[in-house]
């Protein structure tokens, strides 16, 4: 009886403690766009109690007091402080101020499991939503070019090249929702792939900086640059979750307007995503103010049209628009999550990109005996197909706590289509690439060590051909393929294994090792317009490589880190088996000799950060590459010139050319001067050669010195930026003539230096819309970025109006 009394009286008092508390629902939203933060932390001060918002930024918190403060928190997010009583008078809206630099900020690239950017001895750049959409991009290749540490190439408006510390295309990884894009036929020249990503439903960018190799494999010599698309969301109450998005963009430079818009419906296990873009580009205008120096360096004076069945030249009466060089483009993805429970979750991933025809602008300005000398040259549709399954498995084992398994299938389409200017017969050359791939990578702690390892199996499947089309009667002719017509294959396998371990809470040890084996097969069936001494080509190449590097914190906010990591990359179809005029009177010829080239890389960096406030950083690195592939001169049958297109062209081929060294300096400040006001910089400076028996001679793709530096003013609801991107001069000396630096297209002393100032604003009228206004190159300077064959954009006038539900 007594018992029994006694737990009346108990659940008595309990009842009264719980009603004495008000549960208080509360909404943490961004300050500036009063979109929901779902994830962030508040935390009773007094007892130290936890809640969590959920994908619409809302939770509910007990409170008796209203004195009573909470912190409340979120990564990338000024910490603020609040009693119940101001949390209650603000209708329990919660308002956050972004930081210009978070200590807490997570990354997922340099291992592929979340972990503390700090605790990563590699430099990374995190690009995440939010800065996206800032940024008002119309294509990928832009988004990469305003972050201020990668340089772009653009040999026309479609297009766009990264280079990361002086290694380009096919030495620069590619990756999408953990697959990879790189392909067989990833070429040395410049490359426009990643504008087939839509910058418009990314989530977020991770660029490592230096090698890769031990995590994603070959190609990774100068970093990785990885995109996460936006998942599905999935509710947290038995309530259909729907989240949308739009967007109308219009920019004055081409003349151009991009619409685009997603939708998210989710319940608590099943989740949906749908989105679309479509872009559409005029012909671009470059700048009108022009350094007196050089004239009219990049003025458009003519461009070709067929009148009457006859090409006619034409003379532009704009000089500073570059007819020839627009284009549209459309993007679709979509994916499907099911998670049964908190361990597993299932992803389906559809993605489609499809440009209509591209034009080759840097040769539609080509002259020939006083007259253009291509009518037409223009890469066809650029079609990049997608599809991937992705299983999550967060479960403790004996062998893994956390596991990741991808498997993807993509399909890939570039054509080259040219006609010379007087002539009826256009060039068409198609390739296909289908490429399988499979990852598993998993994760373990023991101890204090985390291990992570995996392996993954990539697969790709070429198919070249080529035909000449008379555009007047239609009679169709051989026509040699730019790749084996025989069809080639690669297959890469590889195991690796990477850990971590925190010796102390100041020092940190980062290592890992991979060994890789990769195959290459091709086949030359057809030589009657190349009489190769070889039917077919067959490689098996493998190679390990390591990295280590350490953390060491020697005082409160200062990080010294040192890594040293190897990468290679194997010979691919482009680099083995690859006939094409590289630049006029130039034909590159196949070398089935070649072996994988390597790099060692060392670095060295420093950091400071002030009051978890403003952070300053210094990286430098230098790089030693052994068996570099590049292009070269060489002979074919005993001969060193031969007739192509018409015209006697040198032969070159690509070949390992010894070694070559690259080192440099990557500075960046950024951070918050008071609440309000932000600031950021960045300067790059990159120096590379190729080692001889005399004077070293420059390596192609080293960019000069480039940076951005500016500012922004954050009040409730608005935003503002000023910035100014600047690049040094690329002297003539520092060009490499045979590869692929296009001295062609710069001035008699090389590529003068440049510098613009852009201004960008966005005010939120509320949570449901949003309207950003820009000015870009503000002062209207013409110029030209090095190894660019296509003028940049002149002042550039930009408004996008958002919705967002």
């Amino acid at each position: 009886m007594i018992t029994r009394n006694h737990n009346k009286l108990l659940t008595l008092l309990l009842l009264l403690i719980v009603n004495t508390l008000s549960a208080q629902e509360i909404s943490v939203v961004d300050n500036t766009t009063l979109q929901p933060i779902p994830g962030a932390v508040i935390r009773n001060l007094s007892n130290d109690s936890v809640y969590y918002t959920d994908q619409t930024g809302k939770t509910s918190i007990l409170g008796s007091a209203t004195s009573i403060s909470y912190q409340i928190s979120s990564v990338g997010y000024m910490d603020r402080i609040l009693t119940l009583e101001e949390i209650t008078t603000n209708k329990g809206v919660i308002a956050m101020k972004e930081s210009g630099f978070s200590i807490d900020e997570v990354v997922v690239s340099a291992s592929k499991f979340e972990e503390k950017k700090k605790d990563v001895a590699q430099n990374i750049r995190v690009l995440n939503r939010n800065e996206l959409e800032r940024m008002n991009q119309s294509s990928t290749a832009d988004v990469l070019n305003n972050q201020g540490n990668i340089f772009v190439q653009k040999s026309q408006l479609g297009g766009g090249s990264p280079i990361i510390r002086g290694f380009e295309t096919n030495k620069v990884l590619l990756v999408i929702d953990g697959v990879r894009m790189n392909n067989a036929i990833y070429r040395t020249g410049h490359l426009q792939n990643v504008i087939t990503l839509d910058n418009s439903i990314l989530d977020r960018v991770e660029v490592v900086f230096g090698p890769g190799s031990v995590v994603y494999g070959s190609d990774a010599l100068g970093g990785v640059m990885h995109f996460y698309t936006r998942n599905p969301l999935l509710s947290s109450t038995d309530k259909v979750l729907v989240k949308a998005n739009a967007y109308s963009r219009y920019s004055s430079v081409a003349n151009s307007f991009a619409e685009h818009a997603d939708i998210s419906v989710g319940r608590r296990k099943f989740g949906s995503l749908t989105s679309f873009t479509y872009t559409n580009f005029d012909d671009l205008r470059q700048g009108s103010n022009r350094n007196p120096f050089y004239g009219d360096f990049g003025a458009r004076n003519f461009y070709a049209e067929r009148i009457n069945g006859v090409d006619s030249m034409i003379v532009n009466p704009d000089k500073n628009l570059q007819v020839g060089s627009g284009y549209s483009q459309y993007d679709i993805l979509q994916k499907f999550t099911y998670q049964p429970n908190k361990h597993f979750r299932h992803l389906l991933n559809f993605q489609y990109s499809s440009s209509t025809d591209v034009p080759r602008y840097d040769r539609l300005v080509e002259m020939s005996g006083g007259k253009p000398k291509f009518a037409e040259w223009y890469y066809g549709p650029q079609n990049r197909a997608l599809v991937s399954y992705n299983l999550t498995v967060s479960k403790a084992y004996v062998l893994f706590d956390h596991a990741k398994f991808i498997t993807a299938c993509q399909k890939i389409q570039e054509s080259r289509m040219d006609r010379r200017f007087g002539n009826d017969n256009k060039n068409h050359r198609i390739e296909d690439v289908d490429v399988i791939s499979v990852n598993m990578d998993l994760d373990k702690m023991v101890g204090d060590h985390e291990i992570r390892y995996g392996a993954d199996l990539n697969y790709n499947m070429i198919a070249s051909s080529a035909f000449s089309e008379n555009i007047v009667t239609g009679v169709i002719s051989d026509l040699n393929t730019r790749y084996p017509d025989g069809g080639a294959t690669t297959l890469s396998s590889a195991v690796y294994v990477t850990h971590a371990w925190e010796i102390s809470p100041r020092i940190i040890l980062n290592d890992g090792v991979r060994f890789s084996n990769n195959t290459l097969q091709a086949k030359f069936s057809d030589k009657s317009f190349f009489p190769f001494p070889f039917d077919e080509v067959k490689q098996n190449s493998a190679a390990i490589n390591g990295n280590i590097g350490f953390i060491f914190e020697p005082l409160k906010e200062w990080r010294l880190t040192t890594t040293f990591a190897t990468a290679f990359r194997s010979p691919n179809v482009d680099d083995l088996g690859k006939v094409f005029e590289s630049v006029p009177g130039s034909l590159v010829v196949p070398n089935p000799d070649l072996v994988p080239e390597y790099s060692y890389n060392f670095e060295v960096g420093i950091s400071k950060t002030f009051n978890n406030n403003l952070h300053f950083a210094v990286t430098n690195y230098y790089t030693i590459v052994r068996n570099l592939i590049t292009t070269d001169r060489a002979t074919f049958n005993g001969a060193d010139s031969i007739l192509y297109d018409g015209q006697m062209s040198r032969i070159l081929t690509s070949t390992n050319k010894g070694r070559a060294y690259i080192y440099g300096i990557e500075a960046v400040i950024k951070g918050n001067i008071t609440n309000d006001l932000q600031v950021f910089s960045t300067v790059n400076y990159t120096y590379g050669r190729i080692l001889t028996d005399s004077t070293d001679y420059p390596l192609d793709h080293i960019p000069p010195v480039f940076g951005r530096t500016g500012f922004s003013y954050i009040i409730k609801r608005f935003r503002t930026e000023f910035f100014a991107q600047y690049s040094g001069w690329k002297k003539l000396k520092d060009y490499n003539l045979v590869g692929e630096d296009n001295i062609a297209f710069a001035t008699a002393e090389g590529m003068p230096a440049w510098y613009t100032l852009n201004a960008r604003l966005g005010y939120q009228f509320s949570k449901y819309l949003s309207l950003q206004l820009a000015c870009e190159n503000i002062l209207d300077a013409n110029y030209r970025v090095f190894a660019s064959n296509i003028s940049a954009p002149g002042r550039n006038f930009i408004a996008t109006l958002r919705f967002s539900l």
